[in-house]
């Protein structure tokens, strides 16, 4: 059919954390058939930030629980959410 668009919060298990380090991981776990488009910080509180990623998957292969699966597998990531899934523009 096509591409879905799924806006995917992560969350990091501390301030301390490198964000950097975790956003370089993102692409290098994803599943087949699926790709990072894009990510962004966004501050909660506290020195504490999410990172907002963006990501691509095929509607037909099963959503976005593999990618949710394979993104909580990278050290340092608490909890993974997904916050919206749309057609791409």
């Amino acid at each position: 059919m096509g591409d879905v668009a799924a806006t995917i919060k992560i969350m990091p298990d501390g301030v301390e954390r490198d964000l950097e380090e975790i956003k370089a991981k993102i692409a290098d776990v994803l599943p087949e058939g699926s790709e990072l488009f894009g990510t962004a910080d966004e501050p909660i509180a506290f020195g504490l930030k999410a990172i907002k990623a963006t990501v691509l998957v095929g509607d037909l292969e099963g959503g976005t629980e593999p990618v949710e699966e394979a993104i909580a597998t990278i050290e340092g990531v608490e909890s993974v959410q997904v916050e919206e899934v749309g057609r791409p523009v």
